[in-house]
């Protein structure tokens, strides 16, 4: 019980630090404009979905949670 708490430290202490980021440097992007976002804009609407930045994000994360797991 006790790894799985210091797992929701970890968690926790990381998304703190990106919320932090956000909040000081809204200009700041972790990813760039991908290929395979979705992006329409009309005349009085914008419509974007980060597709391809969120499977990316995900396998980040993926990896991430494997590599810690094996310990």
């Amino acid at each position: 019980m006790i790894s799985f708490a210091r797992a929701f430290i970890i968690s926790g202490l990381i998304l703190l630090i990106i919320g932090l980021l956000f909040y000081f440097f809204p200009k700041l992007h972790f990813f760039p404009k991908l290929p395979g976002d979705i992006y329409i804009k009309k005349q009085n609407f914008t419509f974007y979905f980060p597709l391809a930045s969120c499977i990316l994000g995900s396998l980040f994360v993926t990896v991430v949670f494997w590599f810690f797991s094996r310990r």
